[in-house]
């Protein structure tokens, strides 16, 4: 006979068996509500679009701590290919859990729901206020999620003080890595004008190619910076190139690029800009540009919230932690501008995205104490930095 699940095991299957594929929430946020309405939280459901958001609190003075995260999940890709059906969660022989979202992140929003029952059982007159902020709209395009949520809050004054986002921060074993920043994003899409012709008739047309190729070399070899203690040097990334008509014979009349900087601290997105366009220009292209700024980067290099992270990943696993600001962008870049302490903590990320997604079942209950014992921490003294 099987084991009974864990509380948050079994919270994480009931929401690892909702299909809810960017932007879809499919009824992840009415189960948590409930959850949360049953300890005390007073909940505020927002729609913007097409996506559902919800903002639930319990308390009304400060400090507020605020735990993050989202329902929707990435698209399963080819359902052949997974060894059991993504939306019908399964503990395997070896103790994994898998399923679409068990490392990202439905497995952390259940450890974060059973250790604030946990908590309020046990300070059911805590101080200060607790708060989800919960989005369908972090896989997708993340522009009715978080972001217009904070300005929801902004526009009230209603202010986080501290942070957690669940997203799977984790290398190797739950907790050995914690991200206390993340890196800029700042994506641009360049089209090279040229002059289309025949092959055989160099002379009469103008190779957008030929033309883009030393631009783009020198601004592969530019040193933007040299990053910091917190950060690596910013990094140029081409992600796609693509020109002609698709006949061998045929100049192509235009080159189409896109490319990405991850940028630290050290350089401003303006200046990425003014520098990227002046190599193009020193290179006489004509061309087009439009840039995207995903997100400006932030950094919670010390303070509380880090201390409390560190501490209690320490008092349930017995290892340190590392901080980093490696790796993609996550919800946090909306709201660390907001002045907030912004942390990510999470499960181990070896197979966000993949096909058979999974997670150590143990590590999800391991989270959940490491959130328990990161709140007691916190609410200890009460007092934001």
């Amino acid at each position: 006979m099987n084991a009974p699940l864990s509380p948050t095991l079994e919270l994480a299957f009931q929401l690892l068996q909702r299909p809810s594929v960017t932007p879809e929430d499919a009824g992840c946020l009415e189960l948590i509500g409930k959850r949360l309405e049953a300890i005390g939280f007073r909940l505020e459901r927002l729609r913007f679009g097409e996506v559902d958001n919800l903002w639930a609190r319990r308390g009304n003075s400060g400090p507020l701590f605020c735990f993050a995260g989202h329902t929707d999940v990435v698209p399963t890709g080819p359902l052949e290919r997974w060894q059991t059906p993504p939306f019908e969660p399964v503990i395997d022989a070896e103790g994994y859990l898998r399923a679409r979202g068990a490392a990202d992140m439905k497995g952390s929003i259940a450890a974060m729901i059973t250790a604030i029952e946990a908590f309020v059982a046990e300070h059911p007159d805590h101080p200060g206020s607790l708060a989800f902020l919960l989005t369908s709209d972090e896989e997708g395009p993340a522009i009715n999620g978080t972001v217009k949520v904070v300005e929801h809050l902004q526009a009230r004054q209603e202010k986080i003080d501290w942070c957690l986002v669940g997203e799977p921060s984790s290398t190797t074993q739950v907790g050995d890595v914690i991200k206390n920043g993340r890196r800029g994003s700042l994506g641009a899409r360049l089209v090279v004008k040229g002059k289309q012709g025949h092959v055989a008739y160099p002379h009469l047309a103008d190779n957008p190619i030929h033309r883009a190729a030393p631009a783009l070399a020198a601004l592969s070899a530019e040193i933007w910076d040299q990053g910091n203690d917190f950060f690596p040097a910013t990094s140029f990334q081409i992600s796609n190139i693509h020109a002609g008509t698709g006949a061998t014979n045929v100049v192509p009349g235009e080159l189409e690029v896109l490319f990405n900087f991850r940028f630290s601290t050290e350089v401003t997105a303006e200046q990425l800009q003014q520098r990227t366009e002046n190599i193009l220009q020193q290179h006489g292209l004509i061309y087009d540009l439009e840039w995207t700024l995903s997100g400006q980067p932030f950094l919670t290099a010390a303070g509380s919230l880090v201390e409390a992270a560190v501490t209690a990943i320490r008092q349930v696993t017995g290892h340190d932690t590392e901080l980093s600001t490696s790796g993609g962008t996550s919800d946090g870049r909306f709201i660390a501008p907001t002045g907030a302490q912004v942390v990510e903590l999470g499960p181990v990320n070896a197979t966000i995205h993949q096909i058979n997604e999974r997670v150590r079942a143990e590590d999800l209950n391991q989270l959940q104490q490491i959130y328990q014992v990161l709140l007691q921490q916190l609410f200890r003294n009460a007092r934001p930095d």
